[in-house]
C-alpha cells in the first residue's frame, strides 16, 4: 500500500496511491491526515488497505496523481531522529580530518534529533538565505515511520512496529557543521528542513527487497541530470532499523508517526572506500563523501558543494524498473523573504 499527502493546510490531505503512481483516491473518510491514520493504525490500516484494493480494481473514485502536488507524507512530525547506520560513511568523515574512529561506533549507533516542524515537499526548492558558502549538500537516505514504540523496546519488537518506509533528502550545510560540533552540543543551524519522497509505502509492498529491518535496493541519486550514486541500501548497513528504533527508544517512548532515518547510504568497494560510478563503483549519496575520498587520496577535495540552480533527484526502483516511492526532485534556490 502506498500513501501520500497532497498539499492542503499544514498537514496535507491523505490519499491512497496506485501501485504505478498514476492514480490516487481520497482517504479522508478514513483519516483526514497520515498522522491521524497512524494514531489509530489498528483501525485505519485495514480500511486504507481495502481502499487501496478498490483503487487497483477500478472500484474507487479516482483522481490523477501528480507528485508535484505532494507534501512530504508527514508534512510535520512529532519526532525526526536520524541515525548513521552506514559506519563506512562515519569512518571516512573522521579519516579525512585525521581523527581515529572509536571502536564503539561499530556497536552503538550514532543519532541526532532533527527539526520536524517544517519538512519540504519532494518537489519543493531547497531555499538558502545566504550564499553558497555554507556548503550545501544532499544526503540520500531511507527512513521508516513507526507506530507507538514503548520505552526499552528490543530491536525485534521495534521491527514489528515499522508502519511505513520512505526516502529522504536530509539537507546538510557542511560549512556550519564543524563550528556547531565544536560546541559539543550537536546539530541545529547546519541541518535545515529535510524532504521526503512523495509516497510512504507499507513494508509488505516492498516484497523480498524488505527483510524486516533493511531495504535491499539501490538508492539512485542524480545531480544536474548526471548519475551520482546507486549505493545499495541493504549493503554495509551496520545497524538495521530495528536497532536504530531501539536506540532511540532506550530512555523514552516514541509516539506513532515518529520518523527514524538511516543516515547517508554508503557502500564500500573491495573493503575500501567507494568509487564514482564512472570508476566502477556505486557512487555516493552525498557530496561530502566524495570530497572526503578526494582529500584522503589527493590531499584536497575538488568536487564542489551545491550551487544555486543545481538540481538533485533521489529515487528507488523495483526489480522491474518502476519507481516505488516517487521521486524527490529539488533545485537549490535563493530564499527571498516576503514583506508583510
Amino acid at each position: 500500500m502506498k500513501l501520500a499527502s497532497l498539499k492542503a493546510g499544514r498537514d496535507g490531505r491523505l490519499v491512497v496511491v496506485s501501485n504505478d503512481l498514476t492514480r490516487c483516491t481520497d482517504a479522508s473518510r478514513i483519516a483526514p491526515t497520515l498522522q491521524a491514520a497512524l494514531d489509530d493504525w489498528e483501525c485505519c490500516e485495514p480500511a486504507l488497505r481495502e481502499l487501496a484494493q478498490s483503487l487497483e480494481a477500478g472500484a474507487a473514485p479516482v483522481e490523477r496523481f501528480h507528485e508535484r502536488d505532494c507534501a512530504s507524507p508527514l508534512p510535520r512530525a512529532y519526532q525526526w531522529a536520524d541515525g548513521s547506520a552506514y559506519v563506512n560513511h562515519v569512518e571516512l568523515v573522521r579519516k579525512a580530518r585525521g581523527a581515529e574512529m572509536p571502536e564503539s561506533f561499530w556497536t552503538d549507533p550514532l543519532m541526532y534529533q532533527g527539526g520536524s516542524d517544517s519538512f519540504l515537499g519532494p518537489r519543493d526548492d531547497i531555499l538558502m538565505a545566504q550564499d553558497e558558502g555554507w556548503g550545501i549538500d544532499l544526503e540520500g537516505e531511507v527512513a521508516v515511520v513507526t507506530g507507538d514504540v514503548p520505552m526499552g523496546a528490543s530491536p525485534e519488537e521495534a521491527r514489528e512496529l515499522i508502519r511505513l518506509v520512505m526516502l529522504v533528502n536530509d539537507v546538510s550545510l557542511r560549512g556550519l557543521i564543524p563550528g556547531e560540533l565544536a560546541k559539543g552540543f550537536g546539530f541545529f543551524q547546519s541541518k535545515p528542513s529535510s524532504a521526503f519522497s512523495p509516497c510512504a509505502v507499507t513494508p509488505d509492498a516492498l516484497g523480498e527487497a524488505w527483510d524486516g529491518g533493511k531495504l535491499h535496493l539501490p538508492l539512485l541519486v542524480r545531480v544536474n541530470g548526471k548519475e551520482f550514486g546507486r549505493a545499495d541500501a541493504g549493503v554495509d548497513m551496520t545497524f538495521d532499523f530495528g536497532r536504530l528504533i531501539a536506540h532511540a527508544a532506550k530512555t523514552r517512548p516514541l509516539c506513532a508517526g515518529s520518523i527514524i532515518g538511516s543516515g547517508t547510504v554508503s557502500n564500500k568497494l573491495d573493503g575500501g572506500p567507494g568509487k564514482p560510478i564512472e570508476g566502477g563503483g556505486a557512487g555516493y549519496s552525498c557530496i561530502a563523501e566524495i570530497r572526503m575520498i578526494e582529500t584522503i587520496q589527493h590531499g584536497a577535495p575538488k568536487t564542489p558543494f551545491l550551487k544555486f540552480g543545481d538540481r538533485i533527484e533521489i529515487e528507488m526502483l523495483d526489480a522491474k524498473g518502476r519507481s516505488i516511492f516517487g521521486r524527490i526532485d529539488q533545485k537549490v534556490a535563493k530564499y527571498e523573504r516576503r514583506s508583510a
